[in-house]
């Protein structure tokens, strides 16, 4: 039995918490918002970020980052992609040297376009960091649905031992050391999900989202690769397996935000009306630039890009993705 520690108090982070101490952990969980620390110590309950669920008895909820921290074993990371480097930074103190670090943030830094591991090798410097991505909605996993994921390490040992403290039987851990791809993957699955999302609301039929999902499975390759990961890493959990599933659901977060859009809403009015985050927002403008830094055609990602944060009109966008030149692809295949 180890004792965790969870960093972040929505959706995912609080699920992340049932999943490990359902194996018998002592698992604390740190929230910013103190109306989540109390439901979570008085009612078993999240009803601000997971609302209808009853979680795990046991869990402890705090929102002091220190008592979070203390004697951990190893930290779950789950803070909103644009928060990971204040609240790792406000961590930092708390940290003992060498305590391992699991991300479970998908998104990207703007601005500096660096992924959740390279925020965290700045702000806990020596800290051992894993990254877990891959297909498996909040509500499903707090419950014990079965979902699997990847967990990359760039240490196999220490890998294998976050795997099996966090894995289970309907929570299923495959090991890998690309830790690049990984993290491609789940960023890119967000801004793939609003392009899809845009189809189902737009009512373009089900072949668009069918040719969005595999064209954009082809870009998320590409741009993987060229920063360094596997082809194979985006055909497995964290890179179709995940894309898979956001794509083909309007639960996803991003799928519906884009079906919005799709609609003709108007983004801050989505926005405003939703306590979670939809990383894919903010992803969309850094994956522009980092596709423009390594020479990588992304037309699906670009035009995600230029609707959500750069005031495109939508059809405009929608009629030059459907312009754009024909092209073998020699990553993927057409």
């Amino acid at each position: 039995m180890a004792r965790i520690g969870v960093i972040g108090g929505g959706a995912f982070g609080t699920a992340m918490a049932c999943v490990v101490r359902r194996s018998g952990h002592d698992t604390v969980i740190w929230a910013r918002e103190p109306e989540v620390v109390a439901a979570i110590n008085r009612d078993s309950a999240n009803p601000v970020f997971l609302p209808g669920i009853r979680l795990v008895p046991g869990i402890v909820a705090t929102n002091d980052l220190a008592v979070a921290a203390a004697g951990a074993d190893f930290l779950l990371l789950a803070p909103p992609a644009q928060h990971m480097r204040g609240v790792t930074s406000q961590l930092r103190p708390f940290l003992k040297q060498g305590t391992p670090v699991v991300t479970c943030s998908k998104g990207i830094e703007r601005r500096t376009c660096a992924l959740m591991s390279q925020v965290i090798a700045e702000t806990l410097p020596g800290a051992p960091v894993a990254v877990l991505s891959g297909p498996s909605f909040a509500h499903d996993i707090a419950v014990d649905r079965p979902a699997g994921v990847t967990l990359a390490c760039a240490d196999p040992a220490l890998g294998g031992r976050l795997a099996r403290a966090i894995g289970t039987p309907r929570f299923r851990t495959y090991l890998s050391d690309d830790i690049v791809g990984v993290h491609v993957g789940g960023v890119l699955k967000n801004v793939l999900a609003i392009a899809c999302g845009v189809a189902m609301g737009r009512k373009l039929g089900e072949s668009a989202r069918a040719t969005l999902f595999a064209r954009g499975l082809a870009e998320m390759a590409r741009l993987g690769i060229a920063m360094g990961g596997r082809l194979e890493t985006f055909m497995g959990l964290s890179g179709a397996g995940d894309l898979s599933l956001s794509c083909n659901s309007p639960s996803s977060r991003n799928t519906s935000l884009g079906m919005a859009v799709g609609e003709g809403r108007k983004l801050h009015d989505i926005l405003r009306e939703r306590v979670t985050v939809q990383e894919g927002v903010h992803s969309a403008e850094s994956v522009s630039v980092l596709a423009q830094r390594y020479d990588v055609d992304m037309p699906i990602a670009a035009a995600v890009d230029q609707v959500l944060n750069h005031g495109a009109a939508l059809d405009d966008a929608i009629a030059r993705l459907l312009a754009h030149p024909y092209h073998f692809d020699r990553v993927t295949g057409p």
